[in-house]
């Protein structure tokens, strides 16, 4: 098999996870309880997923807090140590070059990002660090990344380190041990579940798998189901709802945007004008209630018989038992009950648009 291996490929083979490529990375697609299962497992009780192949990039040095905010949406300015934000990384004109993760210790930031755009990402960090005084270091093959989500995560992991996990609220994270190991632990989360990032050596992976995963611990989960939860929770991804034609204000994300944080970000001066103008076009969501007719991403999006966009996201939601999608709508066809049409292999199915997120029952702890 082609693609870079995770520090955790071998603990998933010998679970017998069915591997593909996934961006360059062999990763596990699902196990043999299946995508379904799998959903339910974190929906329920407690999945552990590897993540590891998504890229970091430490920030250190006098200036680190300025440059983040100046290449970031978002405002670093306003996170304390300790805290994390969502946030993106815009061209000049506004789209989506990616989406991540920025988090503020009290000496340096940690920015991650999608595997896919890690190439692309830090050549653009490094353009962008010309006579500022930071430190940048590409660090995404140092560091290995579990994710652990459901209602009995915090249980799970609890268990297994002597932090109050309690006292990590939601977007926020602490230092410690896990099982042994020293991580930093955070609480953000892919899946409208509660649940931790645990970010480690990769040297400790083999203790850390087998520490949480395993009979009356974490059960591990695969992509597929990866992608059908934080369908379901209404998290976009990049490639998918979000790409470099999409401005946050159109992907529903302009709380993301801080025009006034005081520091000249990429892309500010454009998304000033898409806010002084129309948005012509908003990310809805869709569910098809004709019976196994699935949307898939791709698929043409009809309004009133005129194409208008593709199928952005689209699958089966197990927790919503329907199938489910996004697309981009004109904004004066975006409210729920608006009927739109999607081309499945030829056969145009009937889908109506719905308020996101699909479900609303998960256990993530936000306050």
């Amino acid at each position: 098999m082609s693609g870079k291996r995770t520090p955790f490929y071998n603990l998933h083979v010998s679970l017998n996870a069915k591997m593909a490529d996934f961006v360059g990375f062999q990763m596990p697609i699902q196990y043999p309880t299946g995508i379904t299962k799998e959903h339910e497992i974190v929906r329920t009780g407690v999945g552990v997923f590897d993540v590891s192949h998504m890229g970091e990039f430490e920030i250190t040095g006098p200036d680190r807090n300025a440059f983040a905010n100046r290449v970031t949406c978002n405002d670093v300015g306003a996170l304390r140590d300790g805290q994390a934000q969502y946030s993106a990384l815009l061209a000049e004109n506004g789209t989506f070059i990616d989406d991540c993760l920025v988090y503020r210790f009290d000496d340096k930031i940690m920015m991650v990002v999608n595997a896919a755009n890690i190439e692309k990402d830090w050549k653009l960090l490094v353009l962008k660090k010309a006579g500022i005084n930071v430190r940048l270091r590409n660090i995404s093959d140092d560091v290995a990344l579990l994710a652990v989500q459901g209602p009995k995560s915090e249980e799970l992991v609890q268990s297994l380190t002597k932090m109050n996990l309690s006292r990590i609220k939601y977007y926020h994270f602490e230092t410690g041990k896990v099982g042994g190991v020293d991580c930093f632990i955070s609480r953000t989360g892919y899946t409208g579940e509660d649940g931790f990032e645990l970010y480690f050596r990769p040297a400790d992976a083999e203790v850390m798998g087998n520490t949480l995963i395993g009979h009356g611990r974490g059960e591990p989960v695969g992509l597929g189901a990866r992608d059908s939860l934080r369908l379901e929770a209404g998290y976009p991804l990049y490639g998918n709802d979000i790409d470099d034609t999409v401005n946050p204000y159109e992907a529903g994300l302009g709380w993301i945007v801080k025009l006034d944080k005081g520091a000249p970000f990429t892309g500010r001066t454009a998304l000033e004008a898409v806010k002084r103008g129309d948005v012509k076009r908003k990310l809805v969501g869709f569910k098809v209630p004709e019976k196994g007719s699935i949307p898939r991403h791709g698929y043409d999006v009809y309004l009133k018989g005129t194409k208008v966009d593709t199928v952005r996201s689209g699958g089966f939601g197990p927790s919503v038992g329907g199938a489910i999608g996004t697309t981009y709508l004109p904004t004066h066809s975006v409210d729920p009950g608006t009927e739109i049409e999607i081309d499945c292999r030829g056969t145009k199915v009937k889908a109506e648009v719905v308020k996101m997120p699909f479900y609303k029952g998960g256990s993530v702890k936000k306050s």
